[in-house]
């Protein structure tokens, strides 16, 4: 099975494009990786010194950590492969941003476009989004830290808005029963049929979503039209948040997605496909309660000085199901009682 792409359309937010030669599972792997594993930057921490807007701090937090930033993938690196060790960060791995706006003599919006980075081609993805107002003597003053993450870890960190695939489909005329009647264009909410010199013809097979209308519409018997997938053969639409370029995007994410199978194919060569969780204890939570497992690896001083704990846990805990054995008989004869009132 060969890999086959070919690219149908490409614009400043988005890309379409068909993939080949591969099944569901590699196709939604795919999409999955651009979701959760290709990186982008996000203001993750704000320092406010002034906020005097009606918004609170915690929502206006909320809000700006939302903000799409231009990302520039060559340039920075995750803060977990950053040697700095700062919680901040440093400027291999992470961008100040500041916002310092103060109304005067009029009330006036806070927007994006507002903020200042030290990094010219780290800024909002639009200058024109909203953040608060404020009205004459009030001010917003921060400074934010923008650093790079993936969508696994919170989904502020997703690169794309949208990305979708569905099967190709495979539309079959029958010439010799189809009557040209056009129920099926009528039908069909995608445009995709024509009627082309008194002949049924498809426009535009990648816009057939498959859902069949054309085929429900049919007059004749056996139907003349025919749409089927095609199990191999998937179309692609990529739209992303602007902090990239698409196609940036999905070459990022097919880099990324090879390496993950790189990295498998070699454990599964050396016989490392099971990971094996050789200790597991669980610290002391409460002075008079002990949660522990792995008991292969706790030596017998701390069995012995704990099985007086363990002996009493275990008495209260009979204690406690006896009592609420009784308080239930009890209850029960209680209803008992009142229904035969009743009766």
């Amino acid at each position: 099975m060969v890999l086959k792409v070919k690219v149908l359309n490409v614009d400043e937010d988005s890309v379409s494009f068909l993939v080949g030669g591969v099944d569901v599972a590699f196709t939604n792997a795919l999409r999955r990786t651009m979701i959760m594993d290709v990186p982008c930057m996000v203001i993750d921490d704000i320092f406010f010194f002034d906020n005097s807007s009606v918004v609170p701090d915690e929502n206006l937090s909320q809000r700006i950590g939302y903000l799409p930033l231009k990302t520039d993938l060559d340039r920075y690196i995750l803060p977990v492969d950053c040697d700095c060790g700062s919680e901040l960060g440093c400027e291999k791995c992470r961008v100040v941003l500041t916002l310092d706006v103060e109304a005067e003599t009029e009330t006036i919006t806070v927007y994006s476009g507002d903020f200042i980075s030290e990094d010219p081609s780290v800024v909002p993805v639009s200058p024109g989004i909203p953040l608060t107002k404020i009205t004459p003597g009030q001010a917003v003053r921060l400074e934010a830290y923008a650093r790079l993450g993936t969508g696994k870890e919170h989904s502020k960190w997703q690169p794309v808005s949208m990305a979708v695939y569905q099967h190709v489909a495979e539309i079959e005329i029958d010439e010799d029963r189809c009557t040209n009647c056009a129920e099926c264009i009528r039908a069909c909410p995608r445009d995709v049929f024509i009627l082309d010199d008194g002949k049924l013809k498809v426009v535009d097979v990648n816009a057939c979503t498959i859902c069949g209308e054309c085929e429900k519409s049919c007059p004749v018997e056996p139907i003349a039209v025919r749409a089927r997938p095609i199990d191999d053969l998937f179309l692609f639409t990529v739209e992303s948040t602007g902090c990239m370029e698409p196609a940036k995007l999905v070459t990022e994410a097919v880099r990324i997605l090879s390496d993950k199978l790189d990295k498998f194919a070699n454990k599964v060569e050396l016989g490392e496909t099971a990971d094996t969780l050789n200790i597991f204890q669980v610290d002391q939570v409460e002075q008079d309660r002990l949660y522990k497992g792995g008991v292969e690896d706790i030596d017998d001083d701390n069995e012995d000085s704990t099985s007086g704990l363990d002996g009493a846990a275990s008495e209260d805990a009979d204690g406690d199901k006896e009592e609420e054995i009784v308080s239930k008989v009890d209850l029960d004869e209680e209803r008992n009682g009142v229904s035969n009132v009743e009766q």
